[in-house]
């Protein structure tokens, strides 16, 4: 293998399925690829490749593990560097800005259009049992204790609004009584039943009333009982929670729990996942809810959109972030300008060789000021907590919402965090997170207003910086030895990282080797690239003998991640087309729906190539996309070449 340098190639930013503007694109499309050839080094291809991607969270095509990023999340950092930061801010970060500059193939790279649709980006999880996880089964296991079907309807939607106000304590009864209409024992304990599945937290007796039967209804257990569904009514013989697929159309996973918790009246903290997928996408993941029943869930089919719940199981057991073992992708790429030679080429390499494992752009952030910034030197990892509170919440070039600017600029001019909050309506951004600790801790206590944020958010700046030195770590590894492992890099034997020996080096080859991420308990590889950790991290005024933070929680432990990864269970094919705005194949719902597979063209206008193939967990699909097209997935060439593509 020889290793290919980057040059500066150009994607398109993305753009919702609207027919003129695709059609503006693909008119144009010719005369921007003549226009922005690159022919400084032969193994970059002659036309830059148009990777259609959004530039917002809603298009995280990695398979993290165990970790949700945010892009509301997104840190700054302003340095006084020999290169300013200034421009990077005003014109957005490039992959050669985060170290990434290298491909591992030597075929020519093309163009195609990825997320034309958002349904030709379909992710499926790979459970813990290792077998991909399909949606293919809508009934709900058989249960003699389950409630009737009739719950759902034997309450009227007045019923069901001051059931709802009564539960979540917004009225000022403490209770709400329901006349039965029908007065039979049958009927009496379908209503208590439905009160008590329907809104958790609350019991119910039977009163007479003048002559008249009622359901009463009230709190049983105080506001605790909505976090806690009760257990006397939940069968001992079944597990507690009930597993089930979740099949999304353009949603992320924790907007579906949202909208899923509001139907279900329970708060979203009862429900569980392994992992968070793509909003821009079709995506199946497995998810864990407490004490919910699956007909109670399975309801939810008639009255959700873009959702469908299926494959239900009970067990005893709730899901944890990281136990995925990785991500099925089924990718389709329209539009694509390579040969059948190319496309062999670039697939077979994809297959054989794999990509480079690479922390993609959405790692960094998207905003003016990238997040590896702020976990630099001069803000959390060097104790400058002032100057994390600068860096956030200072006005910033770029393109914001607008009530982002306001509230920067009314922080840069009264410094006074409840002012600033006020210009927020989102409070849940890491801004107003901020702010709001500011406003209960003072200005002159950051590390507790800093601590409101959640710790995972708080962490994505740590983690970001380490990615930051890996890819550069990589790149230069790379260009100073091309793809073959020698002496002094690193291997895993088990979970323990050592030293390749002169004499072994023949025993292994790239896939083997591993480099870290900086932090006090991992080494380093006994080569010039070790001794090149330590000058980046020094330029930073960090210490690589020494990165533990006086805050627990900021201190860099580290961690190996591979140089290459081999995509498993790689396929493709070439298909033509004619109309953009059909489907290139069916997904799990069309296929339990019976729809027919899409005919296609024989020789169509368009070509698209459709590839699947499996990642394990902390990988980026766009990364392998990456090297298949050979293009720079970064924001500022999505919309350099967006904006001609509009003009």
């Amino acid at each position: 293998m020889e290793a290919v340098e980057m040059t500066s190639l150009k994607r398109a930013h993305s753009e919702d399925d609207v027919d003129n503007v695709d059609e503006i694109k693909r008119q144009k499309f010719s005369e921007e690829s003549s226009n922005t050839r690159n022919n400084s080094e032969k193994s970059v291809p002659e036309q830059p490749s148009k990777l259609l991607l959004e530039d917002k969270k809603d298009d995280i095509i990695m398979n993290e593990e165990g970790e949700e990023e945010d892009d509301e999340l997104e840190g700054s950092d302003e340095e006084g560097d020999s290169e300013s930061f200034a421009d990077m801010m005003k014109h957005g970060l490039t992959e050669l800005d985060v170290g990434i500059t290298k491909f591992v193939s030597s075929h020519k790279g093309f163009s195609g259009i990825l997320k034309e649709r958002y349904s030709d980006f379909v992710v499926h999880e790979i459970g813990k049992n290792g077998c991909i996880s399909h949606l293919d089964d809508f009934s709900v296991p058989v249960d003699v204790e389950d409630t009737s079907e009739e719950i759902f309807t034997v309450l009227s939607n007045e019923d069901k609004q001051h059931l709802e106000e009564l539960q979540l304590f917004k009225n000022k009864e403490t209770s709400v009584a329901i006349e039965v209409i029908e007065d039979t024992k049958e009927k009496r304990t379908i209503i208590h039943q439905a009160v008590k599945s329907l809104f958790p937290g609350l019991e119910t007796k039977t009163e007479d009333r003048d002559g008249k039967k009622y359901i009463v209804a009230y709190h049983a257990a105080g506001k605790k009982a909505l976090a806690n569904p009760r257990k006397h009514s939940w069968p001992k013989s079944r597990g507690s929670y009930c597993h089930f697929l979740l099949y999304k159309e353009n949603k992320d996973t924790m907007d579906a729990i949202n909208v899923l918790s509001k139907f279900l009246r329970v708060k979203p903290n009862i429900f569980s996942y392994m992992g968070t997928k793509d909003k821009r996408a079709i995506t199946v993941q497995e998810i864990a809810v407490l004490r919910i029943t699956a007909q109670r869930l399975a309801h939810l089919n008639k009255c959700l959109m873009n959702f469908k719940l299926g494959n239900f199981s009970y067990k005893n057991h709730p899901l944890k972030l990281g136990e995925l073992q990785g991500n099925h992708f089924t990718v389709v790429l329209r539009n694509i300008s390579g040969t059948e030679d190319q496309v062999q080429q670039a697939m077979h390499s994809l297959r054989e060789i794999g990509f480079i494992n690479y922390y993609g752009m959405q790692r960094f952030g998207t905003t003016a000021v990238p997040t590896y910034q702020v976990g630099r030197c001069r803000a959390i990892l060097q104790n400058n907590w002032n100057e994390v509170m600068d860096l956030i919440l200072k006005p910033r070039p770029g393109a914001e919402k607008g009530y982002l600017v306001k509230c920067r600029e009314e922080w840069a001019k009264t410094k006074d965090p409840a002012a600033a909050l006020k210009k927020l309506p989102v409070k849940r951004c890491v801004e107003g997170q901020l702010l709001r600790g500011l406003s209960k801790y003072g200005l002159k206590n950051v590390v507790s207003a800093f601590g409101i944020i959640p710790r995972n958010n708080r962490l994505m700046y740590i983690h970001s910086y380490q990615s930051y030195i890996w890819n550069n770590m990589v790149s230069k590894r790379i260009e100073e030895y091309g793809l073959k492992p020698i002496s002094g890099d690193l291997v895993l034997k088990g979970a323990t990282a050592v030293h390749i020996e002169e004499a072994d080096v023949d025993d292994y080859t790239l896939h083997d080797i591993v480099m870290p991420l900086p932090g006090f308990d991992v080494i380093y590889p006994k080569h010039k690239i070790g001794d090149a950790y330590k000058e980046m991290l020094a330029a930073d005024n960090l210490d690589i003998n020494n990165m533990r933070h006086k805050i627990r929680d900021y201190s860099l432990s580290g961690a190996y991640r591979k140089i290459i990864i081999r995509p498993q269970n790689v396929s493709w094919e070439v298909v033509a087309y004619d109309d953009p705005r059909i489907p290139l194949f069916n997904t799990d719902l069309d296929k339990l729906e019976g729809k027919p597979p899409p005919i296609l063209a024989t020789e169509g206008k368009f070509k698209a190539l459709k590839m699947e193939f499996s990642l394990p967990p902390s990988t980026y699909a766009t990364m392998a996309i990456r090297e298949v097209l050979k293009m720079d997935t970064s924001i500022k060439n999505q919309t350099q070449l967006n904006t001609t593509w509009l003009r």
